[in-house]
């Protein structure tokens, strides 16, 4: 039974999700470093919200870990890198809380417009300051935004609800979902900044978004500008906008995130127009439920089924597409393996073909079961989580295509690689194997351009040589001197007397002895034991 580990507070309708669904939970909330690490290697999931942070030492220590949840949106406190290589999938819900941290965006873009903390404290001190506050209207003003995702699309339909032109600087936004939101795209962030009354942002803390609005940004705005931040801490230079706070520049900032958390004492307290909440953007009940519940149902899903939803490593698989995607994705590691056992010195460029039905199914998950076989035979232990991001690593090319039909099978996966040119290597280029499903179970049908069907069994004997009278022969009485059985036999040939291949299924290992006897025997180009 799969066991999960919530480190954080999580909902109790979402600790019964992982009841009902069959999985063990244990809740140990506010574990140091030293405590998580000692308590992770037992469990297969981990939960988390901001306050946990699952780093690489973390991780490293996590032997059985096979997913970290994150119940909300940013994934700063997670070592996605560090996941992914030990081959963790990491989730969130971006869902789950994007409407109510849009209404917390523009709930502090009209404080802000209005300055209401700052007048309401007068008001409550008796001095009755209504000369001292002079607002200013948001409708049919121009409002910048910097990223137009999920919660950028929910701040710009409000928005637009108030009247305000919508001006979005986002690069993944498409001029087709622009157009469906009802907003303009900015093709640069300058040309943003000079236009906008007031700018949002909306986007992760990545290497591109840090500072985004540093200090030379921020002085290409317009004079009166207002400046929310709702999104991560470390987006805006926060020194900056407190200096042009004061210099009347920005008319007013709020920041509900902060570089530093929590923000006991900051640069920005005590600037004038100034407004903080502290990093209540997710925080309605609301919010705090359905992000729990969501994560409770994606990891037991993945645990369960191997169902990925919401994952920032991996591609995604519904649950529907789970049950037929997996004995194709057990083909393409098979085939995987297979290339990767007889590429001895390595390889430089992949390339994977899907023809026939299997070329409709959601082909992602599918190549990275190929990589992962593919890895495995050089790099141990190697999953489909941490496949593709090392083969990127090493700088080896990756192709792949589709063809609607396949000539002789409903389905066909063929994996071609390009083996490195060595000194050691007396026959590099191309390794080409296609394989299929037959009633269910991966079947190879293709080595070298050689039609055959032939298992994978768990030790085969691979042998390419030249079609003569007589090897088989001989390689029968190499086998029975050493006592060794075979289990299955299948050949392929391109014609006679031509090139051919032998894939024996055999009952025990042979020794190096018998392979070297193997290889020494007339026309064997090619022989090596494989392991599936």
């Amino acid at each position: 039974m799969p066991k999960v580990l919530i480190a954080d507070k999580l909902a109790p309708a979402a600790v019964e999700i992982f009841h009902n669904r069959g999985l063990e939970t244990e809740t140990a909330v506010g574990l140091s470093k030293d405590e998580l690490i000692a308590k992770i290697p037992e469990f297969d999931g981990l939960v988390v919200r901001s306050a946990c942070k699952p780093d690489a030492d973390v991780i490293a220590a996590a032997d059985n870990l096979k997913v970290i949840g994150r119940a909300g949106i940013g994934v700063d406190n997670i070592d996605i890198k560090a996941a992914t290589s030990k081959g963790v999938v990491v989730m969130n819900t971006p869902f789950g809380n994007a409407v109510t941290t849009a209404e917390h965006a523009i709930a502090m873009m009209f404080a802000a417009a209005r300055q209401i903390p700052a007048a309401n404290a007068g008001t409550q001190a008796g001095d009755w300051p209504k000369k001292a506050f002079m607002g200013t209207e948001l409708s049919y003003k121009t409002l910048g935004m910097i990223g137009c995702g999920n919660i950028g699309a929910r701040v710009a339909e409000r928005a637009k609800g108030l009247q305000m032109k919508v001006l979005a600087y986002d690069p993944f936004l498409t001029e087709e979902r622009a157009i469906e939101l009802g907003v303009e795209k900015a093709e640069d962030l300058d040309a943003m900044l000079a236009r906008a009354d007031a700018i949002t942002l909306h986007t992760p803390l990545t290497e591109q978004t840090r500072n985004i609005l540093s200090a030379d940004a921020l002085a290409k705005t317009k004079k009166g500008v207002i400046i929310v931040n709702c999104a991560r801490g470390g987006l805006v230079d926060e020194a900056a906008v407190a200096e042009l706070l004061t210099s009347g520049h920005i008319a007013a900032a709020a920041f509900d995130v902060f570089a530093e958390e929590p923000a006991k004492d900051n640069v920005l307290f005590g600037a004038p127009n100034f407004i903080a909440t502290p990093h209540l953007g997710a925080a309605t009940t609301e919010a705090q439920e359905n992000v729990a519940l969501q994560v409770a149902e994606q990891m037991s899903d993945y645990l369960l089924t191997g169902a990925v939803t919401n994952a920032l490593n991996m591609p995604s698989i519904t649950a529907d597409e789970a049950p037929r995607l997996k004995p194709f994705a057990m083909l393409a590691e098979k085939l995987g393996m297979f290339a990767g056992q007889i590429s001895d010195y390595g390889f430089e460029e992949v390339v994977i073909e899907y023809e026939g039905e299997v070329s409709e199914l959601n082909r992602k998950p599918l190549t990275a079961a190929a990589l992962a076989g593919l890895l495995r035979a050089s790099r141990g232990d190697v999953n489909m989580v941490s496949a593709p991001a090392i083969l990127q690593d090493t700088g080896v090319k990756l192709a792949e295509s589709k063809t609607d039909d396949s000539p002789v099978y409903d389905s066909l996966i063929r994996i071609k690689v390009l083996t490195k040119r060595t000194e050691n290597d007396p026959n590099p280029g191309w390794r080409s194997l296609a394989g299929t499903l037959i009633a269910g179970q991966p079947r190879i049908v293709e080595v070298k351009g050689m039609a055959l069907e032939g298992d994978f069994s768990p030790t085969v004997l691979y042998v390419n040589n030249l079609d003569q009278p007589g090897f088989i022969g001989s390689l029968g009485v190499l086998l029975g001197k050493e006592d060794i059985n075979i289990a299955t036999f299948h050949l392929g040939r391109t014609d006679a007397g031509g090139e051919a291949i032998a894939l024996i299924g055999i009952d025990t290992e042979p020794t190096v002895d018998l392979i070297k006897q193997l290889k020494a025997l007339p026309h064997v180009r090619y022989a090596k034991v494989l392991s599936f």
